[in-house]
């Protein structure tokens, strides 16, 4: 399918679908047009039954995203209209939040300011050496209001306060080593890298997937005794499946599981 500002590609064989950020003239910018394309691929790979893994990443060679669009915020535009389009980040966090299916960010370069959040917002994240990672808009006299409850959900609160309030930069190592990133994968391993995990991902059960995906979104911000009365019902519904029993049946009879999504 088409976008202006992004490539979307489907690997039927697999179930992955790859959306690559495609506006290298901004550094893949997080501008309006960019906003609605990610939210219409992503609401493309939610309704189609045929995706079972979504992989994010960047055509750019070195910068995955250099977080919002700067020259916006400087817009001759009405008040109301600008509170009107940050609406996008919200609707696109949660849409990849509650999409049902597994997401791996991969951040083949520099993960900066508002594309943090993006990245967060995505299940796993395996970097490539060399790729950097922070929230800097402090130092242009911004503040990172809208990934914020993001990292500090993924991310120890003084860490946090540290990158939310020096503005520095930080190597993919530090960031696995803090919390935000998965792996860590040189350059020449890391489209194998990538594909190994995405693969994986999209070979479990679907239906499975899309109930402990809901259910890691929905119980994460629940009180304790509520979060196991929640988790226990989804387990109740788990048991009512086909696919469960079937994964099961398998594992005894040493043969990879069929799932039929029931």
């Amino acid at each position: 399918m088409p976008f202006e500002t992004l490539r979307y590609d489907l690997d039927h064989g697999t179930g992955v679908a790859t959306i690559a950020l495609d506006h290298p003239e901004t550094r893949n910018a997080l501008s309006d047009e960019v906003l609605d394309d990610l939210l219409a691929a992503f609401g493309a790979a939610r309704d189609d039954e045929a995706v079972r893994c979504v992989v994010l990443t960047s055509s750019h060679e070195k910068v995955f995203s250099s977080g919002a669009n700067l020259g916006g915020f400087a817009e001759e535009q009405p008040l109301v209209l600008k509170h009107l389009g940050t609406a996008r980040f919200p609707r696109l966090f949660r849409l990849i939040g509650e999409l049902g299916k597994p997401t791996i960010c991969a951040a083949n370069g520099h993960v900066l300011a508002g594309a943090l959040g993006l990245a967060l917002a995505c299940d796993l994240i395996v970097a490539r050496e060399g790729a950097r990672f922070g929230t800097p808009e402090i130092n242009v006299g911004a503040f990172p209001f809208m990934i914020m409850a993001l990292i500090y959900r993924n991310v120890g609160r003084k860490k946090t306060n540290e990158l939310l309030l020096l503005g520095e930069q930080i190597s993919a190592e530090e960031a696995e080593r803090i919390g935000i990133v998965n792996r860590v994968v040189p350059a020449g391993d890391y489209d194998a890298a990538v594909t190994e995990w995405a693969e994986r991902l999209a070979a479990k059960s679907p239906l499975i997937m899309r109930l402990g995906k809901d259910a890691m979104v929905r119980q994460q911000d629940m009180a304790f005794a509520d979060a196991l009365d929640f988790l226990r019902a989804q387990l109740t519904l788990a048991f009512s499946t086909d696919d469960i029993h079937e994964g099961v049946k398998a594992f005894f009879e040493k043969r990879e599981p069929v799932w039929t999504g029931r």
